[in-house]
């Protein structure tokens, strides 16, 4: 017994022992590198607030795959290579699946998107509540990354008066919150309305509401997400796509004849043809890669203390994975700049094994949309290339127009208004889009 006892407290002493060692240990290593902090206000001046994914490349290649920014109270971290945020998305997802708590943030896919949620069929022009959720989520875009609003980090200026100078945030505010509050509300009416006149009971949101076991405002908001977080990227993904067409014309020739070889030109590809074309597939992986819609996708933020590769991290730090510095990896991708679906084929021309697809996330919080995402994607590619030609524009004199590819700011990116000429690609082809636009509106 005396013995046992012993080893009882050998074991309890090594353990106590290792909780301190631990503590110890964390207080005394260093942060992961990055831009030295300034007195008071760490680097509340180095945060970017416009294209920040290029700032944070930029850092990654002076400091390494993990950087490290404070601000007062804040601890920020981000990850620039595939290989950490594995190591910590992934295998540490029980310690960096939380969100950040922000103090300022609480039309082919929009068709898609609507008529499965409240069963609304999106009008060609003008749509109103497709303006009401592109107007929220332009409102929320631009104030989503640290530093890009000061509340955020100096979480006390919450308290000024909205007519106060330096607090136009608290403006700014309100009509986010105004524009939220609407487009939660006024689709869930419509379909109320519609449960009503016994015009709906199979969308998902009418489902929830004849259930009866979900609250309104839940249903609401769960709707109005899928909704945002679905149509906007996806309309992204898709503008990127005619946009590459019309800068590389030998790239979407070379698709358009693996279409016309496996297909023909009688009828429209479908889903059973897509491990059929895999120049097709490749197209695709290179514009979720080419021009991420998310480039640094959705913030994470750790829920306890941890040590990477001897680095402390710290508790209620926000980790973010910087998905533009990942796909422009010269290590993995050559000429990352450059659209090139060929990069993703072996050398005996068969398609590789890098169909991840960085924008949909890593870990517990990978997009939980990203299925419906890659199906609406892939399927519009596909019959776009199989019946439309995308050039680029040509003025009065009919010489053409040159394209400058500029991307917007904020949480999903677009690419700026350009010009370009879409035409059929046949009589057949035209024939077959006319039938299935008659298809669509029986």
């Amino acid at each position: 017994m005396h013995s046992l006892a012993l080893l009882v407290l050998a074991v309890v002493a090594l353990r106590v022992f290792h909780t301190v060692f631990r503590a110890w240990q964390r207080r005394h290593l260093p942060f992961p590198p990055g831009p030295p902090p300034h007195a008071l206000i760490g680097n509340f001046l180095d945060l970017p607030t416009k294209l920040p994914w290029l700032t944070y490349t930029k850092w990654g290649i002076q400091y390494g795959g993990l950087v490290h920014v404070s601000v007062p109270g804040q601890h920020i971290v981000v990850v620039n290579s595939v290989k950490t945020a594995v190591e910590l998305f992934d295998k540490r997802s029980h310690i960096y699946s939380d969100r950040p708590v922000s103090t300022m943030v609480r039309l082919l896919a929009a068709a898609i998107i609507m008529a499965t949620l409240y069963r609304y069929e999106v009008q060609p022009t003008n749509d109103h509540f497709v303006a009401l959720s592109e107007s929220a989520m332009k409102k929320l875009s631009d104030a989503f990354f640290p530093g890009a609003v000061a509340v955020d980090t100096f979480p006390i200026l919450r308290y000024l008066p909205s007519w106060m100078p330096g607090a136009g945030f608290q403006r700014y505010a309100a009509e986010a919150r105004q524009l939220t509050k609407e487009m939660q509300e006024a689709p869930v009416k419509f379909v109320k309305q519609n449960m009503r006149d016994g015009m709906d009971s199979t969308s998902i949101v009418a489902k929830l509401l004849a259930a009866n076991c979900y609250d309104e405002v839940a249903i609401q908001a769960v709707a109005a997400v899928a909704y945002a977080a679905g149509a906007d990227t996806t309309v992204s993904s898709l503008a990127s796509f005619c946009l590459a067409m019309a800068l590389y014309p030998e790239v979407q020739k070379k698709a358009q004849t693996e279409i016309d070889t496996v297909i023909g030109t009688d009828r429209l590809p479908e889903f059973e043809d897509r491990p059929s074309l895999p120049y097709v597939e490749a197209l695709y992986r290179e514009v979720m890669r080419w021009r991420p819609v998310t480039p640094l996708g959705v913030a994470h933020a750790s829920s306890e203390d941890d040590i990477y590769d001897s680095y402390f991290i710290p508790k209620g730090t926000t980790v973010i994975a910087n998905v533009w510095a990942m796909t422009r990896d010269e290590t993995i991708y050559y000429e990352p700049d450059r659209f090139n679906p060929d990069r993703f084929f072996t050398a005996d021309g068969n398609l590789n094994e890098d169909a991840t697809i960085l924008t949909f996330g890593f870990g517990r919080r990978i997009c939980p949309g990203r299925h419906h995402a890659d199906a609406t994607i892939w399927a519009t590619i596909v019959s776009v290339l199989s019946t439309f030609n995308i050039t680029k524009a040509k003025d009065a004199t009919g010489k053409e127009i040159n394209i400058d590819p500029k991307y917007s700011d904020g949480l999903v990116s677009h690419p700026e208004p350009f010009a370009c000429s879409i035409t059929p690609r046949s009589e057949m082809a035209k024939t077959l889009v006319q039938a299935t636009t008659e298809t669509y509106d029986l």
